[in-house]
């Protein structure tokens, strides 16, 4: 029996409630198919990396920086596919016969497509603006999630150590080398950032900060600038 070819990567920080809940839906993958899952810890203060443990996962501790998470992590794993999920991502019904079918395309990456938890047209109509921006322009983002052969991240450069926008530039590497495809499954993400702020003014700032990273503003300064000047959680935390 050959060996099972995924490995998960999970950059965390401060997700004692979400985490169990996507390590529970990973619990769900046949058997074969997940040989490997690791998540990396920026600092949390909340029980996370013990509730990781719990969960089955492989702990490791660094630096609160996503890319530099998502760094260490792939360098833990040895699987020769690579699946990379923010820590409060839900997957969904049929996400793992979705895997299977695209690890049948090796030389292709994959992302889902986007749900975000709330109710609203406004979050209905950001599902279809980034369903539409994945697949015409295939511009995912992170938290879509990443699935693609190590190889082709290899060859793309390894994943960049930064604290944002290092999903934006990994994907700008990639669509040199190979298709970015969508899985055609949903992935469910927490709706707290653009709920506290709001779809219009939440998209409008993202865009000025990816403006602001390709005038060559420091990620480290898009950071704070992002999430406050709060210590780690500058650089890691979602909310």
């Amino acid at each position: 029996m050959s060996a099972a070819p995924l490995a998960v990567v999970v950059p965390s920080f401060n997700e004692a409630a979400r985490l169990p809940l996507l390590l529970a839906d990973l619990a769900a993958a046949p058997a074969g198919l997940m040989a490997e899952l690791v998540v990396v810890d920026g600092g949390s203060r909340d029980g996370t990396p013990e509730l990781a443990r719990l969960g089955g996962a492989q702990v490791l501790h660094t630096e609160a920086s996503r890319g530099w998470q998502l760094q260490r992590g792939v360098a833990a794993t040895t699987a020769p596919w690579l699946l990379l999920l923010h820590a409060d991502a839900r997957l969904q019904p049929g996400w793992h016969e979705a895997l299977q079918g695209a690890m049948a395309a090796p030389e292709a990456a994959w992302a889902f497509d986007l749900a975000v938890a709330g109710p609203g047209l406004p979050l209905r109509l950001l599902e279809l603006a980034v369903r539409l921006r994945s697949q015409l322009r295939q511009l995912p983002y992170g938290d879509q999630g990443l699935l693609l052969p190590r190889t082709l991240l290899a060859r793309a450069g390894g994943i960049p150590p930064l604290p944002l926008m290092e999903d934006l530039l990994l994907i700008q590497r990639l669509q040199r080398l190979a298709p970015i495809r969508r899985l055609e499954c949903p992935l469910l993400v927490h709706g707290r950032r653009w709920q506290r702020h709001g779809v219009l003014a939440t998209a409008w700032r993202n865009a000025r900060l990816r403006q602001a990273w390709r005038r060559g503003i420091s990620p480290q300064q898009l950071a704070v600038r992002y999430y406050g000047s709060d210590g780690a959680k500058a650089l890691i935390s979602p909310e």
